[in-house]
């Protein structure tokens, strides 16, 4: 599986502490089968993260991984926040491009309220020829109530990445009962561990993929497309949709 959302790098936000605690997320995130994942710090007011800082990072983990015999790729990213568009030129955005590739870049959706200008930095981002994609859209109170949010921004050019623990139920409720209803929508486009620890929002996703409960699917969302991403290839068609069980088969338990 690969991975395009995590704060693996230590020191540079609140993710990893230190080399130490990066490479046993790298360690778990190998045990459960991610084989790529990219390390995308906080970009933003506290945590005020320069592309040089992260790719000196990305070099400082990869030497740590080889000399622990811990095979895992790692790749360049970062997790922008909206205030930060601004305030970066387009050459600095690109150095943050998800997985490596400056024609996308991951962008970090807020716990509360909806930015007026979410819409607007789409569009921008799009004429410059970079594809947003959303982080963890499912965590937002605005798009748990109003998931049309998401929509108008996917037609707009974005793509979606949901956070795995959000999928399994591990952050509770309203995230799970939301991210559903983006999944059932095909709004949705890639998962993210967004691991921030070995214990907190855990990296992996094995966990939500056996949630999604369709294969294909889950093949798509962890494999398939982050692969394109990465290989700068286009994105795979959406595998079909997977028919759910009447309600007489949910109750016989098929």
């Amino acid at each position: 599986m690969i991975d395009l959302h995590s704060h693996i790098l230590p020191g540079l936000d609140d993710g990893a502490r230190d080399l130490d605690e990066a490479v046993e997320i790298a360690r778990a995130a190998v045990a459960d089968g991610t084989r790529v994942i990219a390390a995308t710090p906080h970009v933003r007011e506290d945590y005020p993260t320069t592309s040089s800082s992260m790719q000196n990072g990305v070099a400082a983990l990869r030497a740590a991984l080889t000399r622990a015999g811990i095979d895992l790729v790692v790749l360049p990213g970062g997790e922008i926040a909206l205030e930060q568009l601004d305030r970066l030129s387009v050459d600095d955005l690109r150095r943050f491009g998800l997985g490596g590739n400056p024609s996308y870049l991951l962008l970090e959706t807020p716990y509360y309220d909806w930015p007026l200008a979410f819409g607007e930095a789409v569009f921008d981002l799009a004429a410059a020829g970079i594809t947003p994609i959303i982080g963890h859209p499912e965590r937002n109170t605005a798009v748990e109530d109003n998931p049309e949010r998401i929509a108008e921004l996917v037609r707009a050019g974005a793509l979606v990445q949901l956070t795995a623990a959000s999928i399994d139920g591990r952050l509770g409720k309203p995230p799970r009962a939301c991210a559903r209803r983006l999944l059932d929508a095909e709004l949705v486009h890639l998962i993210g561990s967004d691991a921030h620890s070995p214990g907190l929002r855990e990296v992996g996703l094995s966990r939500a993929c056996a949630a999604l409960g369709d294969e294909a699917l889950a093949r798509w969302l962890t494999e398939e497309v982050p692969s394109a991403i990465v290989a700068n290839e286009p994105l795979p068609p959406r595998p079909p949709r997977r028919a759910r069980p009447g309600l007489l088969a949910r109750l016989r338990g098929r």
